[in-house]
């Protein structure tokens, strides 16, 4: 694998995009990745704020019902809703940031924002893969299935993030899948419904790969409205 930077371009000075702060996420890594391909973030649980984002980012790490129980006590919920379903605004879901935009997880009993036709399952080996362990942790490549602004940069190339995770999406609609990767079998690694995209794996971690997918979001990837 090639881990050679992409190349930075001019952003429009005046896009907001905001990186949504509900105390559970890799917030600090996700801006200096942003930085990176010369972009500016702006970390914060203010709805105000948050209402005049071009574009949202929902970070996550952990369990799957704590991150649902900070993101509701944070008082956010309303106004994202309003946001991405009423008004088109671009919202990226990283790891556990993707898992609570589906309708819930066998980790726990919340209920997720329901904004997927989706439930998050744990890894379930066939025999044929029993010998792998759960947590999946590591490098694992991206299959694309449909075109996707994010993945554009791996037309002709492969595409690699780094994992860590024992639970993953189980998509309803599989239209809704924009890539998978394959970990004892095929699950969802990047799912887009409308303005909704949510991606399993670490682009903060994934050096000039994840570089690349939040290159695109900010470059190409626009409100509905």
């Amino acid at each position: 694998m090639s881990f050679d930077a992409p190349e930075t371009s001019r952003f429009v000075k005046d896009s907001k995009t905001v990186i949504v702060d509900y105390g559970v996420g890799n917030i600090g890594a996700v801006a200096n990745m942003i930085r990176r391909v010369g972009g500016t973030a702006l970390s914060t649980s203010d709805p105000d704020v948050i209402e005049g984002a071009d574009r949202l980012i929902l970070p996550g790490v952990g369990a799957f019902d704590r991150a649902m129980d900070h993101l509701v006590k944070s008082g956010v919920t309303e106004v994202l809703s309003e946001c991405v379903l009423g008004r088109g605004t671009p919202l990226l879901g990283i790891c556990v940031g993707m898992q609570v935009l589906g309708r819930g997880s066998e980790e726990g009993g919340a209920a997720g924002l329901g904004w997927l036709d989706a439930e998050v399952v744990r890894f379930d080996m066939p025999d044929s893969a029993s010998h792998l362990r759960v947590p999946q942790m590591g490098w694992n490549e991206l299959r694309s299935v449909r075109e996707d602004p994010l993945m554009s940069d791996f037309v002709d190339e492969q595409c690699f993030l780094y994992f860590l995770h024992s639970y993953h999406m189980r998509c309803h609609k599989e239209d809704d899948v924009v890539a998978w990767s394959h970990y004892g079998y095929d699950f969802p690694a990047l799912v887009r419904s409308g303005p909704v995209w949510g991606i399993q794996g670490h682009p903060e971690k994934s050096l000039r790969f994840g570089m690349s997918i939040f290159k695109r979001f900010l470059e190409e990837v626009r409100c509905a409205t």
